[in-house]
C-alpha cells in the first residue's frame, strides 16, 4: 500500500534575515504537500525564495515561523544534532557545481556519506561500487573530479546523493553547468533512480529541458507561492 505521507509539508512557512537593521522576507506563509516519488520543480525567477525553500526543505536552515515536516518527520521536534542525524540519513543533495572533494577519488567521494553513518568497510564498498555501477562510472572510480568531464562529475555527485538510500533528493540547478546532451543524460539517469527506488526529487532549476520533465511544479514570486501544476501524465 502506498504510504499517503506527502514528502514535504510546508505549512505556513516564513523566513525573515536581517540585513543591516532591516528584517527582509525571503518566504512569506508558504503552504504546500509536496508528494512522494516525484519529479517536483520548483521554479521562479532570480530572488524568489527558491534556495531559502531548499534550504528549509534540506533541513540546513530552520524557518522563522510555521511548520516544515520531512518524511513525516516534523523538523521542529529535532535538536541541532538530532536534526544534522536526519540530515545525513534521509536527504541527498546534488549541486550545480557539483561540490566534490578534489583531493578524493570518484570512489571515495560517493562513499563520504557511508563514513558519516558509521557503515562497516565492506558495507561502503559494496554500496559504492554498485551506485557508480548505475549512474555508468564504475570504470572511474579511481579518478579525481579534476580527470572527469563535466557530466562525469554530476553522476558522482548523483552517486554520492543516492548511496545511502535517502527519501529525499535536493538538486539544485543540476544541469546548469551542462551541455544540453549531458544535462539531457543527466536528467534521464535522475528519473530512473527516481522510478526505481521511488525517491522523491525536489529540484531548484531555470533550465527548460528539466522543467519540461516535472511531475509537479511550484512557482514563487517574491517569497510567495503564485502557482501550482499537475503535469497531466501523473
Amino acid at each position: 500500500m502506498t504510504d499517503p505521507t506527502p514528502a514535504v509539508r510546508l505549512d505556513a512557512v516564513e523566513k525573515t534575515y536581517a540585513e543591516e537593521g532591516l528584517r527582509v522576507t525571503a518566504l512569506a506563509g508558504i503552504t504546500a504537500d509536496i508528494p512522494r516519488g516525484r519529479f517536483v520543480m520548483i521554479v521562479g525567477p532570480s530572488g524568489s525564495g527558491k534556495s531559502t525553500l531548499l534550504n528549509l526543505i534540506g533541513c540546513i536552515d530552520r524557518p522563522t515561523s510555521g511548520s516544515v515536516e520531512v518524511a513525516g518527520q516534523k523538523i521542529a521536534d529535532l535538536s541541532d544534532d538530532a536534526l544534522t542525524d536526519f540530515r545525513a540519513r534521509a536527504v541527498g543533495f546534488v549541486f550545480q557545481n557539483f561540490n566534490l572533494f578534489p583531493v578524493l577519488s570518484a570512489f571515495e567521494n560517493v562513499e563520504y556519506p557511508l563514513l558519516l553513518l558509521g557503515l562497516s568497510a565492506r558495507v561502503r564498498r559494496e554500496r559504492t561500487m554498485a551506485m557508480l555501477d548505475q549512474v555508468g562510472l564504475a570504470d572511474q572510480a579511481k579518478q579525481r573530479p579534476n580527470q572527469l568531464s563535466g557530466g562525469q562529475k554530476q553522476r558522482v555527485a548523483i552517486a554520492r546523493a543516492l548511496v545511502k538510500g535517502p527519501s529525499l533528493v535536493l538538486a539544485d540547478e543540476p544541469t546548469a553547468n551542462l551541455d544540453s546532451a549531458n544535462g539531457a543524460a543527466i536528467i534521464e539517469l535522475m528519473r530512473s533512480v527516481q522510478r526505481q527506488h521511488d525517491t522523491s526529487f525536489v529540484f531548484s532549476t531555470h533550465d527548460p529541458q528539466l522543467m519540461s520533465h516535472a511531475d509537479e511544479t511550484f512557482s514563487l514570486r517574491d517569497g510567495r507561492l503564485v502557482g501550482h501544476h499537475v503535469a497531466e501524465t501523473v
